[in-house]
């Protein structure tokens, strides 16, 4: 849907500004005027400022807010409260307006004949938000399926966490030492090296190494700036071929220390989504088919793609996830025994809080599994750069000596 840029007033008389998605012109300003909003001035936006204003409104809210909008959803519906009159409360309580409009926008559609998993799909709610709510519609049940749904988000929201932690002593380590290393190939060996030089001294091999990498990074300081950009558009421009993203998940779940976050992250993912999508009543074959397009990692999409196939040839669920090699035989054996007691969903409970738990141990552990790895690298540049500094001083004093 397009989305319309508006200027309006508020009860108090004040100037507001900002854009809304809707279907036409008339639905969006009476959605604004049901907000207690006099419109001024009511504009279309073109095809391209509509994909820009519908990113930044998906940026604008987090997956928190959605959580606490769907906790307070069940409570609510849970009490007796209508959906409208419960949309409307929550919206007027948020302080983040992107997603008042987003809530209102979805009350005035209710209120046109609209179920409410109808329209909450298409705005900034994730797919499985709206499948929840339209499986809880189907089963009169729907402030159970707002709980399920505030449940998942919330491990999703720690298996983002988690992997966020794991990341950062790396990254920072990483430019802590890039940035040193330039500091010293850019002001500091430039200086000493013109010393070298002006002694008339035959410079050693590493000394010339340094003295070569220093007019590099000078002489080309903007290729450092422009290669690290240049590399992320092209491994983003390489990974539109599904063989190139095929090998490059498979490095990631192979490579040292790497391979403790990505494979877990992914077993994680894999365990909680099947959970939640058999606690909703969805069919394993139905599941397996969206997990499937929301795990990220081309390598599990496979095996998923493959173990589906064999679910509809009639093989068991633990049978047919047996015979992929990327699910530990942990995984194989939960399954089965779910299968046999006629509690998979427990299964997949335990499945998906013990690789959680499993990753949340290892971001705590990162930096002790990558400090040798820094502190090696770290070791030999600067053993590169103290040989290059002390060799040609070592050659000054010898030449003192036989004077």
């Amino acid at each position: 849907m397009p989305f319309f840029s508006y200027t309006a007033v508020n009860h108090e008389g004040a100037l507001i500004k900002g854009a809304m998605e809707g279907s036409d012109a008339e639905t969006v300003r009476d959605t604004i005027a049901s907000s207690g909003f006099y419109v001024i001035t009511l504009r279309k936006l073109s095809g391209y400022n509509s994909c820009i204003r519908k990113w930044a409104f998906a940026r604008s809210i987090k997956r928190t807010e959605i959580i606490e909008f769907a906790k307070n959803l069940s409570v609510m519906l849970r009490s007796g409260i209508p959906i409208l009159k419960a949309l409307s409360d929550i919206a007027d309580g948020l302080e983040n307006r992107h997603f008042q409009q987003v809530i209102h926008t979805m009350r005035r559609k209710i209120e046109f004949g609209s179920s409410f998993s109808d329209a909450a799909g298409g705005n900034v709610f994730p797919d499985i938000f709206v499948r929840l709510s339209r499986v809880g519609e189907e089963t009169g049940n729907l402030e159970r399926s707002f709980l399920d749904v505030a449940t998942h988000l919330e491990k999703m929201e720690d298996l983002s966490s988690s992997i966020k932690r794991a990341l950062i002593y790396p990254v920072f380590a990483i430019v802590s030492t890039m940035g040193a290393l330039l500091f010293w190939l850019v002001y500091v060996l430039p200086k000493v090296m013109e010393i070298f030089r002006n002694m008339g001294l035959a410079l050693p091999l590493p000394t010339r190494i340094l003295l070569y990498m220093s007019d590099f990074c000078r002489g080309y300081w903007y290729l450092l700036l422009i290669t690290p950009v240049a590399l992320l558009i092209g491994i983003r421009l390489l990974r539109r071929r599904k063989k190139i993203r095929y090998y490059t998940d498979l490095m990631t779940i192979n490579l040292p220390v790497i391979k403790h976050i990505t494979h877990n992250r992914c077993l994680a993912l894999f365990a909680e989504q099947l959970r939640i999508l058999t606690v909703a009543g969805i069919t394993i074959d139905r599941s397996l088919e969206t997990i499937s397009e929301v795990i990220g990692n081309e390598v599990f999409k496979e095996a998923i793609a493959r173990t589906r196939e064999e679910i509809s040839l009639g093989s068991r669920i633990s049978d047919a996830i047996g015979k992929q090699k990327v699910f530990p035989t942990l995984v194989a054996r939960m399954i089965d025994v779910g299968e046999s007691s006629g509690n998979l969903d427990e299964q997949f409970s335990h499945l998906s809080d013990h690789y959680l738990k499993r990753l949340d141990s290892i971001s705590q552990k990162i930096g002790t599994m990558i400090e040798p790895i820094v502190i090696g690298v770290i070791g030999l540049l600067f053993a590169l750069i103290i040989m290059g500094l002390l060799l040609p001083i070592y050659d000054l004093v010898a030449k003192i000596g036989t004077m």
